[in-house]
């Protein structure tokens, strides 16, 4: 059985590298994803992450589980798993969006000035997911400057 499971977290504060951290999170989550049949996205922006993970139900619970006690993530709130008859983002193991325009005006339209995914609920979820669907892949850029510092404006 396919499974849709999708959660918010808020990065580790103590965490100085952001680059650095969602560069590993990619790497890793795209090797085991092709590795299991599983895809998603992830959404970074403000401070908080948002992903949602796609597959067999035994390894996606196995992975979320692994996920809980990344050092990277504090204040996970998972949302409802939906059964799924297939995956929406079966283009990629792991998509990532980067901010975006489209993305903070829904979140504004429900007056949050900032990337809030804990807020979601059943009804603003799947709208949510077609706009992370509908955006581009982002990839993320090498380190300079002010970047080697963990410091970048536009993450």
């Amino acid at each position: 059985m396919k499974i849709q499971l999708c959660y918010a977290s808020t990065r580790n504060p103590e965490s100085d590298d952001l680059l650095q951290d969602l560069n590993d999170i990619l790497t890793i989550a795209r090797d085991f994803n092709s590795r299991h049949d599983i895809c998603g996205v992830l959404y970074y922006a403000d401070g908080s992450f948002f992903q949602c993970l796609q597959g067999e139900k035994e390894i996606v619970e196995q992975l979320f589980s692994n996920i809980r006690r990344d050092e990277r993530h504090c204040e996970i709130v998972s949302f409802e798993i939906l059964e799924i008859e297939e995956t929406n983002f079966k283009d990629w193991s792991m998509k990532y969006v980067q901010r975006n325009s489209e993305i903070n005006k829904f979140f504004k339209s429900m007056n949050f000035q900032t990337f809030s995914p804990s807020i979601l609920d059943t009804k603003t979820l799947p709208i949510f997911l077609n706009h992370l669907y509908d955006a581009d892949q982002t990839q993320i850029k090498q380190k300079v400057g002010m970047n080697n510092r963990g410091v970048n404006k536009y993450i």
